[in-house]
């Protein structure tokens, strides 16, 4: 009886054993993506946004039969728009979870702090919010870039900020007003070029911290040096606080700054004194295309925002983009292997219709940028949302144009 005994327990333990290597067999069958992001914070409209985007572009995938017949696991992180944190995360998702490839960063300061262990690893990194120029750049000089992007950067968003307030509205006097980041000191310094391309200097330039709270002292200089518009860089709790700096001091210019003048943080906090701002946008939370209106119609279904409207539509938008990106390289290239992903990102074979545009031959080895600078349109706080600023652009965004072809 006893060796009957330890006949089934020897059994058993290899029966358990079976079952544990093939749990384990089936967990490898996932691919895992990284995302990453702030989920609390300040800058958590748009974090939230972009990962409620990427999961519900990874449920669409997965019920279409997933990737190479895989599933797509997202492996969430939250970087608090942390530089250190958002290092940490890095190293974690590359050596512990083995991410394939990692969506997501939100500040450009997180960005350029945490992308270099991606880089190191061969591991692509698609950034589908932070807009910071250098951010695709940071390893020009290296053989290969593992980093890409599918969001308007600032070299394309500044001139956009000034063609509307100095040759669409004629302001020839502007301040401009950016928060001490990286992400608004590189926003500010684009918008300096863009404006000295037009052969104009601002009358006034100040700085802001990340949760300041009064910026009447930066306003009174722009008001004394007599400025008809103030020019932004910064996210939308600050954002706010101009707006209701302005309304303080009884002194209302023309608001133009860069997409996060679109932050429910912003339309919310400003109120009325946030009405008319306006900021390039890749994507506006209207249905004029039945791609937009599914997207739409899913995204408030799914996660039921309040009042119908969703925090960051742009953040939304391209984290959902961003993950459809992925899969039709990891798809052509057949393999989750870094450098064949990377390549195939580089050489994509097929048009990915995206809800921001339909990408047609993005990236190349020389050019990560996905967004080129006839995608982004102009938007308009107006009765707490955004629209288009301008009836043309509407038409313009439904014609979902390719983005020029890369430069070689």
């Amino acid at each position: 009886m006893t060796f009957s005994f330890a006949k089934l327990a020897a059994k058993t333990a290899v029966a358990t054993a079976v079952l544990g290597f093939a749990g384990l067999s089936m967990a490898a069958d996932d691919i895992k993506i990284g995302v990453t992001g702030p989920f609390t914070g300040g800058s958590s409209s748009m974090g939230v946004s972009m990962r409620d985007g990427v999961k519900l572009a990874i449920e669409e995938i997965n019920k279409s039969g997933g990737v190479l017949g895989r599933k797509l696991v997202a492996v969430e992180r939250d970087d608090e728009a942390k530089n250190e944190r958002g290092v940490q995360i890095a190293q974690e998702l590359i050596s512990k979870e083995k991410v394939v490839a990692t969506v997501g960063y939100i500040n450009t300061g997180v960005a350029l702090a945490s992308q270099r262990f991606f880089q190191e690893a061969k591991i692509p990194v698609m950034n589908n919010v932070a807009t910071g120029t250098i951010i695709t750049q940071q390893f020009k000089d290296q053989p290969e870039n593992y980093i890409f992007r599918n969001a308007a950067n600032d070299s394309i968003q500044a001139p956009m900020i000034v063609e509307e307030a100095v040759t669409r509205r004629g302001f020839k006097k502007v301040a401009i007003l950016a928060d001490s980041t990286n992400y608004g000191q590189l926003g500010r310094a684009d918008l300096e070029k863009a404006l000295e391309a037009k052969g104009i200097k601002p009358v006034a330039i100040e700085k802001f911290n990340i949760k300041d709270v009064d910026m009447t002292a930066q306003l009174l200089k722009a008001k004394q040096a007599g400025a008809e518009a103030v020019l932004t860089y910064g996210i939308g709790p600050e954002l706010a606080q101009i707006a209701n700096g302005m309304t303080k001091l009884g002194w209302k210019v023309p608001m133009v700054g860069s997409w996060t003048l679109s932050m429910a943080n912003y339309i919310d906090n400003a109120g009325p004194g946030g009405e008319g701002a306006r900021m390039p946008q890749t994507f506006i939370q209207i249905s004029d295309s039945p791609k937009r209106k599914a997207f739409i119609d899913s995204y408030l279904k799914t996660f039921s925002p309040k009042d119908g409207r969703i925090d960051s539509p742009v953040s939304a938008a391209q984290g959902y983009d961003s993950v459809y990106l992925l899969a039709a390289a990891i798809k052509q290239a057949k393999s989750v292997e870094g450098p064949k992903i990377r390549e195939a990102l580089e050489n994509l074979g097929t048009k990915v219709e995206g809800v921001v545009t339909t990408y047609d031959k993005p990236f190349s080895k020389a050019n990560h940028e996905a967004i080129a600078a006839n995608i982004p349109v102009l938007g308009e706080v107006k009765d707490g949302k955004v629209i288009y600023a301008y009836a043309a652009d509407m038409k313009k965004s439904t014609s979902a144009a390719a983005p020029a072809p890369a430069k070689k």
